[in-house]
Parts: structure tokens; sequence; C-alpha cells
């Protein structure tokens, strides 16, 4: 069975390797073209690029998924079947080729977290478990037919990079074994309304921007732990604060916080520290104290040698 695999971050990388590994017959990857990168814009190759050139298999990067020259380079690989991790959109042209048609991984335990960023969400709304899904494509985003779906736990340590690595590591497992049950054809696909029941709510996972990253301290101690936790280490919660004795305010990014559960009569959002060791905002079920946080020039550091440096 001919498979070209489509993908472009770390995410993807571990999926992959496990086909290119156990020599099933990738015969093409398709990533994102090369985009500069960092302060000096520098051309930087995507996870799944770097992996690809490092095991010489045939790589396409097409600035248009509907391009003419790309549809026949791909037409041309004689695919079978297509797989896809953390990759666009594709366009029914492209999804629709083989003849055992296209399936993805997808980061949640589908239909819920449909969207860009299931594994922030699933932690910034206090899920205590998620999964991975793999389905066939079709034409809504998230939408086709299931052909396996895993569960694993979160736990209250996890934030969004080590879920992130659990995951991809599951995922790169439930990819293997779906291309198994398609080459067998044992993939029984259902249909995602079977796993609607009764008045079941759907949480969606759009893309994270700036604005839905800002702290916001109306909320609870749980809900602004859960937020803190979800969106680290990247793209990382933030708020501004200003210490006693500051002129200006300052910008900065929360990787790590604790909770602290009490009654009090402070106004939410006010700011509490001894100016060496501890730093914690009031909410109003209590507090959350930052431990881990980055400001402008600076590196990623505990609050106590923040605290310590300040001048």
């Amino acid at each position: 069975m001919r498979i070209v695999f489509m993908g472009t971050p770390d995410f993807a990388v571990e999926s992959l390797k496990i086909l290119v590994e156990n020599n099933y017959q990738v015969v093409g990857v398709v990533t994102m073209s090369d985009k500069p990168a960092g302060r000096g814009h520098k051309i930087q190759f995507s996870a799944v690029k770097q992996y690809a050139l490092e095991k010489n298999l045939t790589l396409l990067q097409p600035e248009k998924l509907e391009d003419e020259g790309f549809l026949q380079d791909l037409q041309a690989l004689q695919a079978d079947l297509q797989v896809v991790v953390a990759f666009r959109m594709l366009p029914e042209v492209v999804w629709n080729m083989p003849s055992l048609g296209t399936f993805n991984l997808h980061a949640s335990l589908l239909p819920q977290y449909r969207g860009a960023a299931p594994i922030n969400w699933a932690i910034i709304n206090g899920e205590k478990e998620t999964g991975a899904t793999t389905f066939f494509l079709t034409h809504e985003i998230d939408t086709g037919k299931i052909i396996l779906q895993e569960r694993i736990n979160i736990t209250d340590e996890d934030d969004a990079g080590t879920l992130h690595d659990k995951l991809m590591v599951l995922g790169a497992q439930m990819v293997k074994k779906t291309v198994d049950l398609i080459a067998e054809g044992k993939a029984d696909a259902i249909d995602q309304s079977v796993f609607l029941i009764g008045d079941i709510e759907l949480k969606s996972a759009p893309k994270l921007f700036k604005e839905n990253c800002r702290i916001d301290f109306s909320k609870s101690v749980e809900e602004v732990h859960n937020q803190v936790r979800g969106l680290s280490p990247y793209p990382a919660a933030w708020t501004e604060i200003q210490l006693p004795g500051q002129t200006e305010s300052m910008v900065c990014k929360v990787y790590k916080t604790e909770k602290e559960f009490a009654d009090h009569s402070f106004g939410s959002g006010s700011i509490h520290t001894d100016g060496k060791k501890f730093l914690k905002i009031a909410l109003k079920d209590g507090f959350i104290t930052l431990t881990e946080i980055q400001t402008p020039g600076k590196k990623r550091m505990a609050v106590g040698a923040f605290l310590r440096g300040l001048k």
C-alpha cells in the first residue's frame, strides 16, 4: 500500500516516524512551504520537512493546495492512502484522490473539541480526560467517520506541553493501527452522530489568539489555574501587573501557578507580594500564586528570582 503523509509540526513527526521505521511504503511527504521565523527572519524548515530530508523521502511543499502543478505531482505519487496529522484543511480534490481515502489524526475525543487547539482547550476547560481520534476526511472540518478512538487521563500536573507529548506518542501508535485496519479492509468507520447522546454539550477548540490568552481575574482560582496550564508552555497565558512601589505596569507571561482557596476581602486582581519570594493575585474564591513567569526581554524564570532582580 502506497502512503502519502501530510503534516508540519513536531506532533506530526512521531506519526511519520512510526510508519517509516516499520517499513510502510511512504511514497511522499507533504508539508508547508518554508517560512522566515525569529528575529533574524531566517528561513526555517518544518519539523516534518527536516525528518523527511533525513530519510530521503519525496517532499512536496505547495503554496496552495489547489495549485495545478502540486495536484499533478501528488497524483504522480499514486498513493492508495493519505495520512494527515497537524496539517491544513484539505480541498476535496486532494482528500478524495487516493482509492482508500484520506484519514486524519485529531488530538481530542471527537466530536468534542473540533478545531485548531484541542489539547489547550481540554485543559483550559478543566477536563479530566481527553484522547485522540482517527477519522476519514470529508467536507466539514473534523466531522468525518471515526475509525479509532483512544482515551487518556489528564492529570493535575499536566500542562499543554506534557499532554501534547503524551498524545503525540499515543497518536502515532493509533496512526499505525489505523493504516493496518484500512489495509486489511477492517476499518469500520462510525458516524460521529452516534457519539451525540442526549443533550451532550459540544465544546469547540478554536484557534488561540493573544486576547483569549489574557488572564481574566474575575474568574475562579480553578479556572485561572487551568487557563495557565492549558496555555503553557505555548502560547502562554499573560497579564499586566504593577507591583507595589513600581510606577509602571509590565506585561508578563505566566507559565505556572499554584492554587490557594480562601475567604478574603481583597478586590479581584489585587496583587500581593513580599518582594522576595511570592507573588499572588486575589480572586473571588482565593488567590492564584504565580510561580514561573517571563517579562519582556527576559527568560522564563521562577518568581523569586524575578522579584530579587527588581530594583
